[in-house]
């Protein structure tokens, strides 16, 4: 062994042991650097004559963060390697341990980080793939332990939305923060729907098994197969078309959604044909398909309801449909309150089960418009003066995990 470098090491294992991390982090980066410190050779000359020169092997860690199972668009979360305490390691086998130095600085003590916990949240991009149809879709991961199951929401857009606008305007990612769920937007492709809407209104997108129902329903256990869910707490929520097409999921897959929210939407199976969805967005008269009538749902699903009172894009009696329709063959009793957040009056009707379980909720907010009530003016189509929807859903859905469920 080089004289010199068995100098710089034997001085670099003394400081290690009297907890000099810093110089031993200097000394080792001088020994392999082949720098001759004369201070140094002298200050390992007299510890050899003291009987304590340690030949010893430097061993760097990298302390950067490793990522791993990268699949279709979906990053699995981040894995810290473990790094530990240089002390420690010398300690345990005479080597002292650092992490490699950063540019222009001094290295900082290693330290012991554990995986797979993570502190920070992501808001991650991906694009599925179901047969010959692909949809781009935004995934927020809130803090937390990642391998613990979590709720999730699909939360649909409305049209002329995409995901991020849809999110900010929501807010429903910092509602999530809160509570640790997972959000999962889809993005209507404007190739399927100029306007960027969900094709709520057509017949071959009201049923099971068939158009963007299996399709999302299909990016829904993607998702849940990709990260730990909680299978028992698995929502959906829309805005305008959105909450169309949410109401359409929550009869045609029920056993995967646990509850639906309705944002400024319409019931399932109302109407067959785009002009019939005009008339129905415009006067909010009903104009079911007798041909093929909507198939009824297999069980009551658990239902939150939001509509402005001055809704000029969808009529406020949709709201009071998609309400009728959550309840109806129910042996419940309707409970009504009034009352004002945000700025907003609003009335709140909840159907009682006798059990005393809250099956269902209307509210209708006075004098809002077609708008995310309690939204955030960032995002397009929010109220910011109503009540918090957002939150509200979340605190509706988390009472209502699938039937039969805890």
């Amino acid at each position: 062994m080089n004289p010199d470098f068995q100098r710089m090491m034997s001085r670099a294992a003394l400081q290690t042991r009297g907890g000099d991390l810093m110089g031993a982090t200097r000394s080792i980066q001088n020994a392999l650097a082949g720098a001759a410190d004369t201070t140094a050779e002298a200050e390992a000359n007299t510890d050899a004559r003291r009987g304590e020169v340690i030949d010893v092997e430097a061993r760097v860690i990298d302390d950067r963060f490793v990522e791993i199972g990268v699949a279709d668009g979906l990053r699995s979360p981040p894995v810290a390697r473990e790094v530990l305490d240089a002390r420690d390691v010398h300690d345990r086998q005479g080597v002292p341990d650092v992490r490699r130095p950063h540019a222009g600085h001094e290295a900082p003590p290693a330290r012991e980080t554990r995986a797979p916990v993570m502190d920070e949240e992501r808001f991650l991009a991906g694009n599925y793939a179901h047969g010959r149809v692909s949809i781009a879709y935004k995934l927020y991961v809130p803090p937390g332990d990642p391998s613990v199951p979590r709720p999730l929401l699909l939360m649909l857009h409305g049209c002329t939305q995409n995901p991020d606008d849809f999110a900010a305007g929501t807010r429903m990612n910092e509602v999530a923060k809160r509570h640790g769920w997972l959000v999962l937007y889809p993005e209507q492709s404007t190739k399927v729907n100029p306007q960027g809407c969900w094709n709520w209104f057509k017949t071959s997108h009201q049923e099971r098994g068939r158009g963007e129902p299996a399709l999302l329903a299909a990016l829904t256990h993607h998702v849940m197969a990709g990260h730990e869910v909680d299978a028992r707490r698995v929502h959906v929520a829309g805005l305008s078309a959105g909450g169309a097409m949410a109401a359409v999921l929550g009869q045609t897959y029920p056993e995967l959604f646990a509850s639906v929210g309705v944002h400024s939407g319409l019931p399932c199976g109302a109407v067959a044909s785009a002009p019939e969805a005009l008339a129905m967005m415009r006067t909010g008269q009903e104009t079911r398909n007798t041909a093929r009538p909507a198939a009824p749902p297999p069980r009551a699903i658990p239902t939150i309801v939001f509509h402005g009172t001055r809704d000029m894009t969808v009529h406020p009696l949709n709201g009071e449909h998609v309400y009728a329709d959550a309840t109806a063959g129910l042996k419940t009793t309707d409970r009504v309150e009034h009352g004002r957040e945000g700025g907003r009056a609003y009335t709140r009707k909840t159907s009682v089960a006798t059990d005393g379980r809250t099956l269902a909720e209307l509210w209708l907010i006075d004098g809002a418009g077609h708008a995310w009530s309690g939204g955030d003016r960032r995002g397009s189509h929010a109220d910011w003066q109503g009540p918090d929807a957002a939150g509200q859903m979340i605190c509706f859905f988390s009472a209502h995990p699938r039937a039969g469920d805890a």
